[in-house]
């Protein structure tokens, strides 16, 4: 029974999903990206400049010259899609569509109620990963509702320019993969936040982002590439001890997480991406009183710059900074 059991569970990691664009601009795929992302205004060391490059994922954004480098400080979660088509008033006329099949959970009832604008998120209850759930923004009209299942290419809304720091010329499509961080968001949100929180779950500090962009090229060059092998694949920036009293949520909704075990009563080891995505969950000897981090790769740069924040220090030595302690309780259901 146990050999049938894996065999379930890596036959589920290696199974395949549709995965589409979500407007009609395919240039991504077409080794074009100047006229896939859309551009961000910059000023650095006194040049303006719209470069495409700030619509990508990554820390594209807020560069700052350290020493002979140039460090980009602010992360940017997903991807900015340009439009196609504008009316004569300039508004963009795309449509904007589910990226794989799902249900939408959650569709903002004000535009004014987030940086995002009006959004919508769809869970994607994929075979093997768990639920994933993508997220478009920025929104001038959504056409759908909550609890409705929708099929990959489906429209879902029209693309606009809602939410803060955007504007007409600027109009897009902001979209995201993500993992859930925690069924707990909204406790966790009322204890650490004044501000009310208009989006229950599916509130953006809830939702962390995979890299979308690298997962559309990464399948265009292999279609059998699975989102399990893709999700494991995400380089470790940082590791962070945590006690084994911890709720681990995260490793109940996305097994392929676990690579070693449970905690036996002593801690778990958490391997996060530079952005902050879990990429590995496992038991440790040694317990801890509160979340340290255990280790942290050495890029040259400040770890602040290179973790979001996260964690501070540089070299191979790092600390959580206090906005890290919080994210990590978060993420691994501490209180």
């Amino acid at each position: 029974m146990t050999g049938m059991v894996l065999w379930l569970a890596a036959a589920l990691a290696c199974a395949q999903v549709e995965l589409v664009l979500p407007t009609e601009n395919s240039a991504l795929l077409e080794q074009r990206p100047e006229a896939y992302f859309q551009y961000v205004d910059r000023t650095f060391e006194g040049e303006k400049s719209t470069p495409w490059e700030g619509g990508q994922f990554g820390f594209v954004r807020d560069p700052r010259r350290l020493g002979s480098r140039i460090a980009f400080a602010r992360f940017h979660e997903g991807l900015d899609v340009r439009p196609l088509r504008r009316d004569a008033r300039g508004d963009p006329l795309d449509e904007v569509r589910v990226i794989a099949d799902g249900q939408v959970v959650h569709v903002t009832a004000a535009s004014n109620q987030s940086n995002y604008g009006r959004y919508i998120v769809v869970r994607h209850d994929f075979p093997g990963t768990g639920p994933l759930f993508s997220l478009y923004a920025h929104l001038r009209e959504a056409r759908t509702a909550a609890g409705e299942k929708v099929r990959a290419g489906q429209g879902i809304g029209v693309m606009g320019y809602t939410g803060a720091g955007i504007d007409q010329r600027r109009a897009h499509v902001h979209v995201e993969l993500n993992l859930l961080l925690s069924s707990q968001f909204e406790a966790w949100h009322a204890a650490h936040f004044t501000t009310p929180n208009h989006h229950g779950l599916y509130n953006g500090l809830n939702l962390i982002g995979t890299d979308l962009q690298a997962l559309y090229l990464a399948r265009q060059r292999d279609p059998a590439l699975s989102l399990v092998a893709f999700l494991r694949g995400q380089d470790v920036a940082y590791r962070v001890r945590v006690p084994a009293t911890a709720r681990m949520e995260i490793a109940g909704l996305y097994p392929w997480l676990l690579t070693g075990g449970t905690a036996k009563g002593a801690s778990w080891e958490v391997g996060f991406t530079r952005w902050g995505q879990p990429v590995s969950v496992t038991g440790a000897a040694g317990a801890v009183a509160e979340p340290v981090v255990s280790w942290v790769r050495d890029s040259g740069l400040p770890h602040y710059l290179n973790t979001r924040g996260i964690v501070t220090g540089s070299g191979t030595s790092g600390k959580l900074t206090v906005e890290g302690l919080r994210f990590v309780k978060l993420a691994c259901g501490l209180p």
